[in-house]
């Protein structure tokens, strides 16, 4: 049996202060990234340092799934990697037509206007990504729809886009159907909090012939090294078709992205 003298004094008791720097990062690790940074990095000096170490957000990274050792040599803040990618997300919304026109705005709509089809549509093809089950079509005059993205509101901050410039990535796709010839156009602009144009991707217009492949066909862009300050992400596609024939005969698109930050 224990003597009274062999149990340790009230002060003498290990508090979470006490643990080891190695414990103290996997148990923080465990917590969300907003209570790390808005709560726990506030309790003492001891806790801010372990916030704010490399070790305790690479374990983060490898906790969710982000991290790959061929990164170690690349990443030089891994803070900020973890917050790019857990942000990561399409930016754009309904990008395949699944709800109707939402979040869309029609900003030409001639001709016998926008439609939403199934794929692969008459004389058209699947799409590569078989997730992907609607279109949006384009009529025998200029039809043209957008988004503006709002970055502060999808949890973009205005100093992590000015400081760390973190890429933006614009994918989209686009395809003609056989037997009717089209043109396709996209245009992606960074804003600033005025709306002025800070930069901008507007390739020429793609004009596809009668009787072509009618493959579906991916623009990609990745904007690098941008002037600081941009605030809105504006994104615009759409087309017609180039022998004027009523209905739906001119380009369609679909799947359309807009992401910022690593390519994990």
């Amino acid at each position: 049996a224990r003597r009274a003298g062999d149990f340790p004094s009230r002060s003498a008791m290990t508090t979470i202060g006490d643990l080891p720097e190695d414990v103290l990062v996997e148990l923080l690790s465990l917590l969300p990234a907003r209570d790390l940074l808005r709560t726990c990095r506030l309790v003492c000096m001891q806790w801010r340092y372990v916030v704010d170490l490399t070790t305790l957000w690479k374990r983060k990274c490898q906790r969710d799934g982000f991290y790959r050792q061929s990164l170690d040599r690349s990443i030089s803040d891994w803070r900020i990697f973890y917050m790019l990618c857990h942000l990561k997300k399409n930016l754009i919304k309904n990008p395949c037509a699944e709800e109707n026109f939402q979040h869309w705005t029609l900003d030409n709509n001639e001709g016998d206007k926008w439609k939403i089809e199934d794929l692969p549509g008459a004389h058209g093809n699947n799409m590569p990504d078989p997730t992907v089950h609607k279109y949006f079509v384009t009529s025998y005059r200029p039809c043209f729809k957008s988004q503006l993205i709002t970055l502060k509101k999808e949890g973009y901050w205005n100093q992590l886009m000015d400081e760390k410039r973190p890429e933006i990535t614009v994918k989209d796709w686009y395809a003609n159907r056989f037997d009717c010839g089209c043109r396709y156009e996209l245009t992606v602009k960074l804003l600033s909090k005025d709306y002025i144009v800070l930069e901008e991707f507007h390739p020429e217009p793609v004009v596809i012939e009668q009787w072509s492949d009618a493959k579906w066909r991916e623009v990609s862009h990745t904007f690098q090294n941008y002037p600081a300050g941009v605030r809105y992400i504006w994104f615009q596609h759409g087309g017609q078709d180039t022998q004027y024939w009523a209905g739906w005969y001119g380009i369609r698109v679909t799947n359309s992205s807009i992401t910022i930050g690593p390519q994990t």
